[in-house]
C-alpha cells in the first residue's frame, strides 16, 4: 500500500486546485452549522444562567388591585416556592431635546438591599435609598441612547402627576433584555423606558397603599405550572385579575426564545443544503478522475492489487478532501460565532456572556459532511470495482455516430473547427456534461436563493411600513377613551387623517391550542393600516368575525368559518366565541383584526378607543408632538419612521444578520462550484490540448476549445440553477420568518440578475485561472502519457 500513499499524494497534488473548492465548498457548510449550533447553545446558556442568577419568574399575574395579605395564600398553593407582589405603571418620560415624549414603565422596588424576583443587575451609580423617595433607577439601554447618567434629573409623568426624579443608578434585568413599548412590535431603546422608584412612592402615585397590582410567582422544583395559574387566577379573580401566564409567555423572553428557535431552524435547513451541493461536487470530481485514470486502474489490478484495495485509494481521496474541509469548517465556524455573538450581546443586552460550543455539532458537522462524501464514494467503488483489467487498459470504445441522421456534417458545415471541437464533446460524453450542468445549477440556486432573501427583507420592510401602514403616528392612550379622544386629535392644526384603534388583550384559544395576544379592532374600511389580503388588496372588515394574520392561524390551527374561543383579559374578562372570517397577510407580529364597532358589541359597552393612527403634515410635526405632549390622556406617540429604524436595526443585529453570512458564502460556493468545473475539464484535456498547440492552433484558439465547452455549460446551467432556486427561496425564506416578522417570497429579476452576475464573474475569474496555466505549461510534458 506504499506506492499506493504515495499516489495518493501525487493525485491531491496535481487536483489541488479543484481539492481546495471542493473543500472550501464543504467547509463553508460546515462553518454556518458549527457558528449557528455555537450561537444557539451560548444564547440558551446565557439566557439560562442569566435567568437563574437574577431569579427571574416562573409567572406573572397582573390584577387590578389586591391587598397584600393576598400574598400569603398565594405563597400557601402548592408548588409555589416564593411570592413577590409589586406596582407597575404606564409613565411618560419628558427630555428637553425631543418633542416627542418617551414611554416608560414604573416599577416598585422595596429595598436597598432586598433579595428579589426578577432583581437588577446595577451597571452605574447606585442602588436608591429606602428613605429617598424622589431617587430612580434607569434602564440603561435608555440612559445611553440619551446619554443620560447618574445625578441627572429626569421628568415623569407618573399617573397624570408630573415629577423630577433623581437618577441615582443605571441597571438591567431578565425581564428586560427585549423592551417594547406598549402596542409596539420593534424594540428601540431609545423610544422606551423603564424606571425602578420605591414602594413608598409607587403606592401613592398610582394608589396602592397596601395593595400590589402584580404578583411574581417562582416555582419549586416539582411544581406544574398549569395547575398553580389556575389557583393564583382563582384567588385573583376577585380582585380583578387579569389572568396569570408562565415565562414563556413574557414579551421579552418569548422574542428571545424565536430568536434562539430561529436561528435553530436555520441551522438545520440552511447547511445540509450548502453540504450537499459541496458532496454532488465531490462525486462529479473523483468520477470523472476514475473515468480519466482507466488505464491506470487497469494497470494497478494486473500487477496485483485487489479490487478493494484500488477502491479504497479513491475512497480516501474522497475523505482526505472532506476532513480538510470539515476541520477547516469547524475552526472557521468558531471564530465565526465568537465574532457574532457580540452582537447578541450588545443587542440583548446580557450583562455577562456564557460563549459555549455544542459538542453535537461538531459531531454532526464530521457526520454529515464524511457521510455524504462517503456515499458518493460508495458509488465510485462500484465503478471501479467493474473495472476488469484487460477492459480498463484499453481506451474507451469511440462512439457510433451513425444514427445522428448526418448532425455531423451540418455542424461542420455550420461552425469553424474550434466550436465542433466544443459541441462535438458534448455529444460524445453526455452524462459528464449533464453533471457539469447540474452542479453549477446548484451553485446558481444557492445564489438566486439568497439574492431573494435580501430583496425579500428589503420587501418586507417596503409593504410593512409604505403598503400596508400608510400613517405617520400612532398615538396611545393610558386606558380605553370615548370617540371624544378621536375628534379631539383631528381638530389639531396639521392632522390630516385620524383612525381610531382599539387593543383588547385576549387569550387565543381553539382545540388544544392557545395563544396570548391582541384584537386589534379597527374601522371597517381603515386607510391608515390595513388588513390586506396575500396580494396586498384590503379587506373589508366584517360586521362580525375574526380575520386572523396567517401565522397567528397557523398556530391556532384554524381556517375561515371556524369559532374560537376568545378569553379577554380585561374589563369583566368576557369568554367569546367568535368565528374566523377570513385569513389576512401580515409580515409583522401575529395580529387578529376585528371591526371596532363588533368588538364593543361583543364586550357589551360603548364603542372606545385606546389608540389613534394620524396621518400629519410634516412642516407642522413638531408643533403636532408638542400638543400631543400635553395631553393628560396620552401615554405615548410612536413615529413609523423610527418603528421602520427600529426593525431595520434589529434585523441587522440578530438573525437576520446571518443572510448577509449566508449570502457571502453562496457567492463563495458559486465560484468554488464553477472553477472546479473548470479545472476538471482542463484535466480531461491537458493532453488533447497540447495536441492542438503542436499542430499550429493559438493559444487563443486552444483556450476557446476549452473555456467554450465552460461557457456552453454555463449558459445552460443558469435556467435550470434558477428554477431550482426558486423552490430553494422558498424553503430558507421559511426559515428565516418568525412570530415577529415573516419574509415574502421574492423572485424579482434582481434576484435572478444578481445571481447570473455572480455565476458569470465566477466563471469569468476560473476561466482566466485556468487560461493562465495553460500558458505555463511544458508541451513535451503534456504530451507524454502518465503511467
Amino acid at each position: 500500500m506504499i506506492a499506493l500513499n504515495r499516489k495518493l499524494l501525487r493525485d491531491l497534488w496535481r487536483i489541488r486546485g479543484q481539492a481546495c473548492a471542493i473543500a472550501a465548498v464543504i467547509g463553508v457548510g460546515v462553518l454556518l452549522l458549527v457558528m449557528m449550533s455555537g450561537l444557539v447553545t451560548s444564547l440558551d446558556e446565557t439566557r439560562r444562567a442569566y435567568y437563574q442568577r437574577y431569579r427571574f419568574a416562573d409567572l406573572f399575574a397582573p390584577v387590578k388591585r389586591a391587598p397584600n395579605p393576598v400574598l400569603e395564600r398565594l405563597a400557601a398553593i402548592p408548588g409555589v416556592a416564593r411570592v413577590q407582589g409589586r406596582v407597575v405603571g404606564r409613565a411618560l418620560v419628558d427630555l428637553p431635546d425631543s418633542d416627542v415624549p418617551f414611554q416608560a414603565q414604573a416599577i416598585s422596588r422595596s429595598g436597598e438591599n432586598e433579595t428579589t424576583l426578577n432583581d437588577l443587575c446595577l451597571t452605574g451609580g447606585r442602588f436608591q435609598l429606602s428613605d429617598q423617595a424622589d431617587e430612580i433607577l434607569l434602564l440603561d439601554s435608555f440612559a445611553a441612547a440619551h446619554q443620560l447618567a447618574p445625578g441627572d434629573s429626569l421628568t415623569v409623568t407618573m399617573n397624570g402627576v408630573r415629577r423630577h426624579l433623581l437618577i441615582v443608578g443605571l441597571a438591567r434585568a431578565p425581564e428586560f433584555l427585549y423592551t417594547t413599548a406598549p402596542g409596539e412590535l420593534m424594540s428601540d431603546a431609545s423610544r422606551y423606558a423603564v424606571i425602578w422608584a420605591s414602594r413608598a412612592l409607587m403606592e401613592s402615585v398610582y394608589d396602592m397603599d397596601g395593595a400590589f397590582n402584580e404578583a411574581l410567582v417562582a416555582f419549586s422544583a416539582q411544581a406544574r405550572q398549569a395547575e398553580i395559574a389556575r389557583a393564583v387566577d382563582r384567588l385573583l379573580e376577585p380582585y380583578g385579575g387579569l389572568g396569570a401566564y408562565g415565562r414563556e409567555e413574557q414579551s421579552s423572553n418569548r422574542f428571545i426564545s424565536d430568536e434562539i428557535d430561529g436561528l435553530r431552524a436555520t441551522s438545520r435547513s440552511v447547511p445540509p443544503i450548502f453540504l450537499a451541493v459541496a458532496a454532488f461536487l465531490l462525486y462529479i470530481v473523483v468520477s470523472r478522475i476514475v473515468q480519466a485514470e482507466r488505464e491506470q486502474i487497469g494497470l494497478l489490478k494486473a500487477f496485483g492489487y485487489t479490487d478493494l484495495e484500488v477502491g479504497l485509494h479513491y475512497f480516501r481521496m474522497i475523505l482526505s478532501i472532506a476532513i480538510v474541509g470539515t476541520l477547516f469548517g469547524c475552526l472557521a465556524g468558531i471564530v465565526a460565532g465568537r465574532a457574532l455573538i457580540y452582537l447578541y450581546l450588545e443587542y440583548f443586552r446580557f450583562p455577562f456572556l456564557l460563549f459555549q460550543l455544542n459538542p453535537g455539532s461538531f459531531i454532526t458537522a464530521v457526520l454529515v459532511s464524511v457521510g455524504a462524501a462517503s456515499a458518493g464514494g460508495v458509488l465510485i467503488l462500484r465503478r471501479v470495482f467493474r473495472l476488469a483489467p484487460a477492459s480498463a487498459m484499453r481506451p474507451p470504445a469511440p462512439t457510433d455516430y451513425s444514427r445522428l441522421g448526418g448532425c455531423g456534417r451540418r455542424l461542420a458545415a455550420a461552425f469553424d473547427q474550434p466550436c465542433r471541437m466544443v459541441l462535438r464533446r458534448f455529444l460524445r460524453q453526455p452524462v459528464r456534461m449533464l453533471g457539469a450542468i447540474v452542479g453549477i445549477a446548484a451553485g446558481m440556486a444557492l445564489a438566486v436563493a439568497m439574492a431573494g432573501i435580501l430583496v425579500g427583507f428589503e420587501r418586507m420592510m417596503a409593504l410593512n411600513f409604505d403598503v400596508i401602514d400608510r400613517s405617520d403616528v400612532t398615538v396611545s392612550f393610558s386606558e380605553a377613551l370615548s370617540e371624544s379622544a378621536l375628534y379631539e386629535l383631528q381638530s389639531i392644526p396639521g392632522v390630516i387623517k385620524a383612525e381610531p384603534l382599539r387593543s383588547v388583550s385576549v387569550v387565543f384559544r381553539h382545540g388544544l391550542n392557545s395563544y396570548r395576544g391582541v384584537i386589534t379592532a379597527l374601522q371597517a374600511e381603515a386607510q391608515l393600516n390595513r388588513a390586506v389580503d396575500k396580494n396586498m388588496a384590503s379587506i373589508r372588515l366584517p360586521q362580525q368575525g375574526l380575520v386572523l394574520a396567517r401565522p397567528l392561524a397557523e398556530i391556532l390551527d384554524v381556517s375561515p368559518g371556524e369559532l374560537v374561543w376568545v378569553e379577554v383579559r380585561e374589563g369583566r374578562r368576557e369568554q367569546l366565541q367568535i368565528p374566523v372570517a377570513a385569513v389576512a397577510e401580515t409580515l409583522l407580529g401575529a395580529p387578529a383584526f376585528m371591526d371596532i364597532r363588533a368588538i364593543s358589541r361583543a364586550l357589551g359597552e360603548a364603542e372606545r378607543i385606546s389608540a389613534a393612527y394620524l396621518r400629519i403634515d410634516s412642516s407642522r410635526s413638531g408643533e403636532i408632538y408638542r400638543r400631543l405632549k400635553g395631553l393628560p390622556a396620552v401615554a405615548g406617540v410612536s413615529l413609523k419612521r423610527d418603528s421602520r429604524a427600529a426593525l431595520q436595526k434589529q434585523m441587522d443585529s440578530s438573525t437576520g444578520a446571518t443572510r448577509f453570512i449566508m449570502a457571502a458564502i453562496a457567492a463563495v460556493i458559486a465560484f468554488g462550484v464553477v472553477y472546479s468545473a473548470a479545472r476538471i475539464a482542463y484535466a480531461e484535456q491537458a493532453h488533447d490540448l497540447a495536441i492542438l498547440r503542436v499542430v499550429g492552433f493559438s493559444r487563443g484558439e486552444s483556450a476557446f476549445v476549452l473555456l467554450g465547452e465552460l461557457a456552453l455549460v454555463v449558459l445552460l446551467a443558469l435556467p435550470a440553477g434558477a428554477l431550482i432556486g426558486y423552490y430553494l427561496t422558498a424553503l430558507v425564506a421559511a426559515a428565516y420568518s418568525t412570530d415577529l416578522y415573516q419574509i415574502p417570497l421574492c423572485f424579482s429579476p434582481a434576484s435572478y440578475a444578481t445571481a447570473a452576475l455572480v455565476i458569470l464573474t465566477s466563471t469569468a475569474l476560473s476561466g482566466w485561472l485556468v487560461q493562465r496555466d495553460m500558458e505555463k505549461v511544458d508541451l513535451v510534458s503534456a504530451l507524454k502519457t502518465s503511467e
